[in-house]
């Protein structure tokens, strides 16, 4: 579960100096509790000397809080920040918020009282500190995330809620088990990854296996289990009066394998691709795991095909987020209608669908090897996200994105995956700007705009992110 810590900033000599300040500025402290809405929150209350700052720190990393979320009460030293952020094991996040959108001048001035209408002022200056804070920050070398506005503000707390969602994002990142089965697809050089590179920019591991494990689960799998994953398919798709018994058993079959597989090695992600040089029972696991892959993307653990790791990352972050993340390329240019149609044959995410999710037979699985059943559907019409993860030549890895619209209109029936997309520059511009920043092929499909999320997410991970639109 996420943890975050929480601490205010304030300066010591104040206290005695103006009469209720402290706890006035408490007060605030606790909205801020409140708007967070976070049942695992640490509070180490008002920070105002350097010894207190390193009591805060050793508590955030005793207890393993994944965000530090610091806020500047009023002016403070920032020897009382520098300590938190070097031992506390977190980002820091500083929230410059105001009580109120603006100082009730009059009513201060008329107050008569200097020293009471100075102690008024300091409850307002919050704006005096973030400069030095992000100064020392820099100076050591720390990353400053900094969120400015004032305690009721939306626009502020749409941010904040963005970092704590790229932090709950960047942990399952750390946490996941990425399983890489088969290979890469001969001959895609843009697929091809560095798999020590994002393990060490992810924090995440990978855990390489082979296909006969799979060939092992469909000799193992029961009649009880078949039945059951047969009922589960007419539950989460609408299986089409062509597909054939055979097909749908062993489809089956396959699916009950893979559950096992991924259950065995507590996968939270997969890239997979797989020939099997003409031996007819890898052929039969090869042509029949769509339905079942599927099924896993659904239950939140994203499946990409032709190996394709990086894509694979990129759906489980949209997937961590709740926006889905269906598996897809580029399929056409409509330059009547101004619209990219994107998909992709194999897994889909059922999650995006707009409408059923439909289990088809396909005659033959474009260049790859043999027949059997697919995934139809269109990604739900609105705004979406998509996502690539990419690397250059240089050992970088950044992100790449673009904000458009899933629209209404005719799309290819072809038993894939296929969708029509809109985005905010001419689709000759878009495409220029997409393919030379560099991803590979595949992208990730996520319902809703999350751009300042995956900005934020980028900054977390010391990750550059290239926003398109």
């Amino acid at each position: 579960m996420l943890t975050l810590g929480l601490f205010s900033i304030g300066l010591d000599t104040y206290w005695p100096q103006f009469d209720g300040l402290r706890d006035r500025l408490l007060g605030y402290q606790e909205r801020i509790v409140e708007k967070l809405r976070t049942p695992n929150l640490v509070n180490a209350g008002m920070v105002d000397t350097p010894e207190r700052a390193r009591e805060a720190a050793d508590r955030f990393h005793r207890e393993g809080v994944d965000l530090i979320v610091l806020f500047v009460s009023t002016y403070a030293l920032s020897h009382t920040v520098l300590p938190v952020a070097q031992r506390g094991g977190a980002p820091v996040l500083i929230l410059n918020l105001q009580p109120v959108a603006a100082i009730d001048y009059a009513k201060l001035n008329a107050m008569g009282d200097r020293g009471r209408m100075t102690g008024e002022w300091l409850a307002h200056c919050q704006a005096c500190v973030a400069p030095e804070i992000s100064s020392v920050f820099r100076r050591a070398g720390v990353p400053v995330h900094l969120v400015t506005g004032y305690l009721e503000d939306a626009e502020a707390w749409t941010e904040i809620g963005e970092y704590v969602a790229a932090v709950r994002v960047k942990r399952e990142l750390a946490e996941l088990r990425l399983g890489v089965v088969g290979h890469y697809y001969n001959g895609m050089l843009d697929v091809y990854a560095d798999l020590t590179l994002l393990a060490a920019r992810f924090g995440c591991h990978f855990e390489l296996r082979e296909f006969g494990e799979l060939r092992r689960g469909v000799e193992e799998a029961t009649n009880a289990q078949i039945e059951a994953k047969r009922k589960e398919f007419n539950t989460a798709f609408t299986v089409a009066e062509d597909c054939g018994e055979e097909e749908l058993q062993r489809a089956a079959m396959t699916a009950v394998a893979l559950d096992t597989f991924v259950d065995r090695h507590q996968l939270g992600a997969l890239a997979y691709y797989y020939e099997g040089a003409g031996d007819a029972d890898y052929k039969r696991i090869i042509t029949s795991v769509i339905p079942g892959l599927t099924l896993l993307t659904g239950r939140g653990i994203p499946v990409a095909g032709e190996c394709e790791v990086k894509n694979a990352l990129a759906m489980k972050i949209m997937d961590s987020l709740g926006a889905g993340g269906s598996f897809a390329e580029f399929y056409a240019m409509d330059f009547t209608d101004e619209v990219i149609l994107l998909g992709h044959d194999g897994p889909a995410h059922p999650r995006t669908a707009a409408g059923e999710v439909s289990l088809v037979p396909v005659p033959v699985y474009h260049g790859k090897p043999g027949k059997g059943l697919s995934i139809q559907m269109e990604v739900a019409n609105g705004p979406i996200t998509m996502l690539s993860v990419c690397e250059d030549g240089h050992g970088r890895v950044y992100l790449l994105l673009a904000e458009g619209e899933s629209v209404a209109g005719p799309t290819l029936q072809i038993g894939n995956t296929n969708s029509r997309y809109r985005f905010p520059l001419p689709i000759r511009e878009f495409m220029n700007e997409w393919s030379l920043a560099g991803p590979s092929h595949h992208c990730a499909i996520g319902l809703g705009h999350y751009g300042g999320t995956l900005r934020k997410l980028g900054a977390l991970l010391g990750m550059d992110v290239i926003t398109i639109c």
